[in-house]
């Protein structure tokens, strides 16, 4: 790979605010689909379900089909841009089927699953495919902590940017096709700057191995995967914690709103203000990232993370106080949560691009991809359905007729079993990574 022309502010610039961008975005798809389809569609976990796992498979596909030809093209530019564009477009588009005859609720729930799977598509050309492999090109070992610092806090900031200024603009009154045209609409402007920010220096070489399809398939050769051992066990453990996340973390947000019951407006500034301390813990995890101290940090951050779960599981309504922003267990517990989150997330970044072979960075972020979002996003939802529907609150819908389940503490609990498994892949990780 040839040296990226951009460095020193552009480059940040294009860090921070084409990585922002598209974690504002997200996180729109990871909370804000998810109160929508409860508000506006029905409380049909099954709804949720199918949109994370259908988005899953179009996010790693799409991750995997751009990652391939932006290597052997070597170019990133385009695909950021029209990426970021088309992600705005269809978000927008996404929000249009709150229109939908209620009576027709199976037609709206599949409606809202395929918009949720196109916008995604197009999300993780722009994000996973194109950014993130942009990312891996200008990282070098003089900046690796402070981008993998970065990489890490965007999502946190994305989360309570995304919370704040989506519960502002959804408000009490659940208005959320105002939420979907401005965050679509601030999406397709950043693809837009992006054609004019992002120089022609920032490519890299082409990396053509035989046919297109050929090199697309040489991703999904895990016998080299499995001969990098240190990188499979850190893929390995990244699933793990991560199925536990979209155990609980699909429904957190309708677990404070519909469970707890604050209004969404509430629920964005409950999880922004811990979260926002939260993100400070980067800084000296960035530090020890730097000194080659990914193992400890990893580990630490899988107990962190488990103990807020707890803080939170034996919440009830009658435990809190809806005319007040101030809970302290609950700001407590979501505090300890965004620890734990923020240093594992940034760790394992930094720790896995590491390890990708300098020639296939495009397609070894579909290996993130796969084991980031497909295998968490499958078994999450499937797990987070399974214990809202054997463990939640129910009532039957007066228009639809339809059971309506309410996610309650439970999915602490579940969550936080299946993190602290992510421990035995985490130490096997460090165990490889000292063998060499």
């Amino acid at each position: 790979m040839k040296k990226q022309k951009t460095s020193g502010l552009r480059m940040w610039l294009l860090i921070w605010g084409l990585g922002l961008a598209a974690q504002m975005c997200w996180n729109i798809e990871n909370q804000w689909f998810n109160t929508f389809v409860y508000a506006k569609i029905g409380k049909n976990p099954s709804i949720i379900t199918g949109m994370l796992i259908c988005s899953a498979a179009a996010t790693s596909f799409s991750t995997f089909f751009f990652g391939t030809w932006s290597d052997r093209s070597g170019k990133r530019r385009h695909f950021m841009s029209y990426g970021y564009i088309l992600w705005g477009i269809f978000t927008i588009v996404f929000g249009l089927t709150e229109f939908l005859p209620k009576e027709m609720y199976v037609l709206a729930g599949l409606s809202v699953v395929l918009a949720d799977t196109v916008m995604s598509f197009f999300g993780s050309m722009a994000n996973d495919a194109s950014y993130n492999a942009w990312t891996n090109d200008i990282m070098t070992d003089a900046n690796r902590g402070q981008i993998g610092a970065a990489l890490a806090t965007q999502p946190v900031l994305g989360t309570i940017l995304g919370t704040v200024v989506g519960g502002f603009l959804v408000g009490e009154h659940d208005n959320y096709m105002r939420l979907f045209l401005v965050m679509g609409g601030a999406i397709i402007v950043f693809g837009i700057l992006t054609l004019f920010i992002l120089n022609e220096g920032d490519d890299v070489e082409p990396s053509v191995r035989g046919t297109f399809w050929h090199q697309f398939g040489e991703v999904f050769n895990f016998k080299a995967l499995f001969a990098r051992r240190e990188l499979f066990w850190v893929h390995v453990c990244i699933a793990v914690f991560f199925i536990g996340f979209n155990i609980y973390f699909a429904y957190m947000g309708n677990y404070i709103i519909y469970y707890l019951g604050f209004s969404a407006d509430q629920m964005g500034v409950i999880e922004a203000v811990p979260l926002v301390l939260a993100m400070l813990s980067a800084i000296p995890v960035g530090m020890l990232l730097n000194r080659d101290k990914h193992v400890p940090v990893v580990i630490a951050a899988i107990l962190i993370n488990f103990a807020g779960l707890w803080i939170l599981r034996p919440l009830t309504p009658a435990m809190v106080d809806t005319s007040k922003l101030i809970n302290p267990v609950l700001l407590l517990g979501i505090f300890v949560v965004g620890v734990g989150y923020v240093a594992f997330l940034q760790a394992m970044k930094v720790w896995a691009k590491r390890l990708y072979p300098a020639d296939s960075r495009g397609q070894f972020e579909g290996i993130w991809v796969l084991f980031f979002v497909l295998i968490p996003m499958i078994g999450g939802s499937i797990g987070g359905e399974a214990v809202v529907r054997a463990s939640g609150e129910t009532f039957v819908d007066a228009v639809s007729g339809q059971t309506q389940f309410i996610p309650n503490g439970n999915i602490f609990l579940w969550g936080s079993v299946v993190i602290l498994l992510s421990l035995i892949p985490a130490m096997l990780a460090g165990r490889a990574r000292k063998n060499g």
